[in-house]
């Protein structure tokens, strides 16, 4: 067999400018790979990389081409636990863009058996989740109007980002549009660890989840002293990255979320979701602003969360590539009629 890489960068608009209390960003750039076996069979996979984590398109473009020989090299799509772990030994950090690599070897190795990644991996479809919708920072005003938006087109989760000094009045007002949707509120490391606790104490009345990093990443005290005096449960984010950081955040959060660009692929991001369980943790699938060559990947891993934060393609003014069915948020793996991913340019 001869597998033949390619990848493509491209710019992305999003739909909103999406802001969080670290920053706005108005498009997003992507790196899409391709890998085609002889048969004309081709895997997609996707790199979403965020600056904050270290990396950018330009980063991902530079270390392809070594984690492709790899590919190349093993020549077996099948052989996923070898490309991974050559892969990691190639280049040590780059999560993106392993990832990347990793979600297009899946897909080309799903489609070589004509059958859905979940299938591939054994994972029942029928327990499946909906993804949240994210309501980005704003006037409040645009807030509420946003939420009504997420409403009207049928969302029934909504987690909206906070970190100003309007955080009460801003869940209070999207409460009151959406008295009935399951909310969820993250923080993205803006608030001190007592503020956190007045703050979530407040936030309670508002019937919410969880709260998801409240402190930064870097102050694990600062998240004990919060999970440990909070009226809501704690996610990790920003303070879980790897398969190491689950031990580390065991005793400081109540769930914790992966995401495919922190972890470098599919096997360790399935790898993470045990390790959660076996430390107690509720578990969810988190994503960047990403086209669905990578979104629709990490749909598969649905029915193994809690939660599902998935809706980094709805974000986007337009997607270039069609992924798993989304119909009102649901993650319908049921419902896909292509196999691999699902990930397809349309």
């Amino acid at each position: 067999m001869t597998l033949e890489t390619s990848f493509q960068r491209r710019s992305l608009p999003l739909e909103y400018p999406f802001t969080i209390a670290r920053g706005t960003t108005t498009e997003t750039e992507v790196v899409t790979v391709r890998v085609e076996d002889d048969d004309g069979n081709v895997g997609i996979g996707g790199a979403g990389p965020s600056s904050h984590y270290g990396e950018t398109a330009a980063t991902v473009e530079a270390v392809l081409p070594d984690l492709l020989a790899v590919v190349e090299a093993v020549d077996d799509p099948h052989n996923l636990a070898r490309i991974e772990r050559r892969m990691r030994e190639t280049v040590e950090r780059n999560p993106a863009a392993r990832t990347a690599v990793s979600i297009a070897c899946h897909d080309l190795a799903a489609k070589r058996l004509d059958v859905p990644l979940y299938r591939y991996w054994g994972i029942d479809p029928a327990d499946t989740l909906e993804t949240s919708y994210t309501i980005g920072l704003d006037e409040t005003e645009t807030m509420r109007e946003k939420t009504e938006t997420a409403l009207e087109r049928g969302y029934g989760i909504l987690k909206v980002k906070l970190g100003t000094d309007r955080d009460i009045e801003i869940v209070r007002t999207i409460r009151s549009v959406a008295p009935d949707v399951r909310l969820f509120v993250d923080a993205n490391e803006a608030w001190t660890p007592r503020e956190a606790v007045a703050k979530i104490d407040r936030l309670a009345e508002f019937d919410l989840e969880f709260v998801e990093q409240p402190v930064p990443a870097e102050n694990r005290e600062g998240l004990r002293f919060v999970y440990e005096r909070s009226a809501l449960p704690i996610a990790a984010d920003e303070s879980c990255i790897t398969l190491e950081d689950i031990p580390r955040i065991a005793d400081r959060c109540d769930i914790a979320n992966l995401k495919l660009m922190k972890c470098g692929g599919l096997r360790e991001a399935k790898r993470m979701i045990h390790a959660a369980r076996a430390h107690g943790l509720e578990v969810m699938c988190g994503c960047m602003t990403e086209s669905n060559a990578s979104i629709a990947a990490a749909c598969h891993l649905a029915p193994l969360l809690d939660y599902a934060d998935l809706d980094g393609s709805l974000l986007l003014a337009d997607d270039p590539y069609g992924g798993v069915p989304l119909s009102d948020g649901r993650i319908d793996l049921d419902g896909l009629e292509r196999p691999g991913t699902g990930a397809v340019l349309e």
